[in-house]
């Protein structure tokens, strides 16, 4: 298998995209695919998890971190730089085995050629840790000069953030100190350096930047190499931010470049040592399925405790850094699977945040828990009342994304749950996941409503997945979500509750919550047709395609949503709705029914989510058509390999990695084509697998213990390894 992708020559164009294909990171940080010399205009980033600063009325974001790779070359005092036209060839390269970038670069300066080139990674050893190594190789006699440092002009969507930044050096260190403006946190960047056969050096200290000058003479055809550690702390991670960056570059530069690089390496390869996933006989699924997993790797908090992953990664600011149900329903299971401290971690968060949930619920005057659809620190919602710009005015757009979409308390039930089913640990229940449970039952049981001439509860007012059709009553995905966590809050009541609440008032919420379980509306299969309406009224709606739709678009960056939004009054939807439902609960229905639904809503689905393809993916599985199935895993898992995606809603620059597309690309070969399940509390596979696929092989955590999954055509095999 080839775990390296390149990019040959330079296209300015297409530097934004190849900063999200190319990026490395550990989890702690992400560092986008773009180039030493580049500058905030390019969109380099080293994008932090978990902390975030607003300024003004714009929306709060991640920080991105002062940039210590920075590096510029310079002959007779003209830098070079990739600009198009003093290069004589360029390459970039990423091993997604290992999480390392690497690139080469050849310019043409006014002494002769200079060969530029550059390995860089993230430490998974250290999650503060950056190191790079660069070498020159010119072909002539003379001197070379090197601009290197910390540039804290970084790039922001909604900044500055910082409002300011101190630079600083001291013996063998240079340093930045920036302050956010909201509360005042610090991020510390510190850089050792590592190098040979320095003419002369000096630093130079402009505007939130610190730069050494170095000046090398060098002989042609020889080869210069030197080396940076650089280190990342907020004041969040501790109190001695300052020492702690100090002492960990000192102690990097001691250790040396390759005790570093090796040492991350075997790191990456504990990881795969679990994880990878081997197909036979389709080398492109395998190398696209695997980069989805490195992606997902690379974002993994496993440096916390509780923390979550935001909707791109770590891959920018886009979507505000926020956490969405995008974690628990799409990529919770890749971590389920191969790493479950990782899945508490991300589950913790949920329970850590329960306060911010209740405090949203009770702002909009309701019971329990309504967790936040754009999540950030403390279970704040992100989300703005108007989070579509108009591009025809450039006003903003009224959504309902933030107190419609009910669906996600669900979705952190559905977690929780999934997470004690496959590891059978209850721990995460007395830690304060039994709480959360019960007060999103209360939640949703706040929001039923009963029609007089009726014996059903119904949910009125809400979005579901498909975000093109806002404020929709009895959305079949969400009503039977809302069942799944009444039913998880009775069991739990039942067997697990001891410490969660009062004897006395667990007999009331378990008469409450098995009502409402047992008389909720759920959408059933009309009795003609086998198709289940995505919500009241759907069958009334124009009846269009998607090709339709789209030419009625007046600009291209049109919002195709809300309340006059081209696809608003259209049976065409964003992305899989009722597919998601009979995916997640296709034991209740019989094949021919799954068929007809999933017949049905793909010609009218955009698929303008990445979140989609795969709900299409592993339904068609299910219905034993897995090559009608591989086109749409395929279009996940190779989501960011691509240059396309949806890159605006409206004006919004929504650009960046789909970590739920790979998450999405994992769950469709584990539990789509090999059809990974439990049953009767046994591990069991059954195989489905695409014509041009011999075997799929990859391994499974379940209760604490590992299994190897091995299928072929005919047979599956799930077998216990030994420790």
């Amino acid at each position: 298998m080839n775990w390296n992708i390149e990019e040959l020559g330079y296209q300015p164009e297409k530097a934004t995209g190849l900063g999200n294909k190319f990026l490395i990171g550990n989890g702690y940080m992400g560092i986008r695919g773009t180039l030493e010399e580049s500058r905030k205009d390019q969109f380099p980033a080293v994008n932090l998890s978990g902390i975030y600063d607003q300024v003004g009325n714009g929306w709060r974001e991640p920080l991105n971190a002062p940039n210590g790779l920075y590096t510029r070359l310079l002959i007779e005092g003209k830098e070079y730089c990739l600009s198009g036209k003093e290069h004589k060839a360029h390459k970039m390269e990423l091993d997604y085995r290992h999480g390392i970038f690497r690139r080469e670069t050849v310019f043409e300066t006014a002494k002769g050629k200079v060969a530029l080139k550059t390995e860089r990674f993230a430490s998974m050893a250290d999650k503060h840790l950056i190191a790079l190594k660069l070498t020159l190789i010119p072909s002539f006699n003379g001197e070379i000069e090197i601009m290197t440092g910390i540039d804290g002009e970084v790039w922001d969507i909604n900044g500055p953030h910082y409002d300011s930044v101190i630079t600083g050096f001291t013996g063998d260190l240079i340093c930045t100190v920036a302050t956010t403006h909201e509360k005042q946190d610090k991020v510390a960047v510190y850089e050792a350096l590592d190098i040979s056969n320095i003419a002369e050096q000096s630093i130079k200290e402009m505007d939130r930047t610190v730069l050494r000058h170095l000046k090398l003479q060098v002989a042609a055809e020889k080869s210069y190499t030197f080396f940076k550690y650089i280190s990342v702390y907020t004041s969040q991670d501790t109190a001695a931010y300052q020492e702690k960056g100090k002492q960990l570059v000192l102690a990097a530069k001691a250790k040396g470049y390759e005790a570093l690089f090796n040492e991350h390496k075997d790191n990456w390869e504990k990881k795969w040592s679990r994880s990878e996933v081997e197909i036979d006989g389709d080398d492109e699924a395998m190398e696209a399925l695997n980069y989805s997993l490195y992606h997902l790797h690379s974002i993994a908090p496993g440096h916390s405790k509780s923390l979550s992953i935001a909707a791109r990664g770590l891959s920018g600011q886009t979507y505000k850094g926020a956490v969405f149900w995008d974690t628990e329903m799409f990529m919770l299971d890749f971590f389920l699977f191969t790493e479950p401290e990782v899945a508490k971690t991300l589950l913790k968060y949920r329970i850590d945040t329960l306060k911010g949930a209740k405090a949203k619920a009770a702002g909009y005057g309701f019971d329990g828990a309504f967790y936040a659809w754009e999540s950030q620190e403390g279970g704040y919602d992100a989300c703005s009342d108007y989070n579509v710009t108009d591009v025809f005015t450039g006003r903003p757009m009224r959504t309902y994304f933030k107190d419609k979409q009910i669906h996600i308390s669900a979705a952190v039930v559905y977690g929780i749950m999934r997470y004690i089913q496959f590891t059978g640990n209850k721990e995460l229940l007395r830690e304060g996941g039994a709480e959360v449970i019960i007060e999103c039952a209360k939640f949703y049981y706040s929001l039923l409503i009963k029609r007089v001439k009726s014996e059903k509860y119904e949910l009125y007012d809400v979005i579901g997945p498909d975000e093109y059709h806002e404020r929709v009553n009895n959305n079949a995905y969400t009503n039977r979500m809302a069942k799944l966590t009444f039913e998880a809050a009775i069991k739990l009541l039942e067997e697990d509750a001891e410490d969660t609440v009062a004897e006395s008032e667990k007999s009331k919420l378990l008469e409450k919550f098995r009502d409402a379980a047992l008389r909720l509306y759920i959408p059933q299969p009309d009795e003609k047709t086998g198709i289940i309406e995505q919500f009241d009224g759907y069958e009334q709606l124009e009846e269009v395609s998607v090709a339709e739709v789209k030419g009625r678009l007046l600009h291209e960056k049109e919002y195709w949503g809300g309340a006059y939004g081209v696809a608003s009054h259209t049976k065409v939807i964003k992305q899989a709705d009722v597919v998601t439902m009979m995916n997640l609960f296709s034991a209740e229905y019989d094949m021919e029914t799954l068929y007809k639904n999933w017949a049905y809503y793909e010609p009218r689905t955009e698929h303008g989510s990445s979140l989609s393809a795969c709900m299409y993916s592993m339904v068609a599985c299910k219905c034993n058509m897995p090559d009608q199935a591989y086109p749409f895993f395929l279009k996940s898992a190779k989501a960011d390999l691509g240059d396309g995606g949806k890159q605006w809603a409206g004006l919004i620059y929504i650009g960046g990695t789909h970590p739920a597309a790979s998450g999405g690309a994992y769950m469709t070969a584990v539990e789509g084509f090999a059809g990974l399940k439990l049953e009767n509390g046994e591990l069991k596979a059954e195989p489905r697998l695409p014509k041009t696929w011999n075997h799929l092989r990859f391994k499974v955590n379940y209760l604490g213990e590992l299994y190897q999954v091995t299928v072929t055509k005919d047979k599956a095999e799930v077998e216990k390894i030994k420790a």
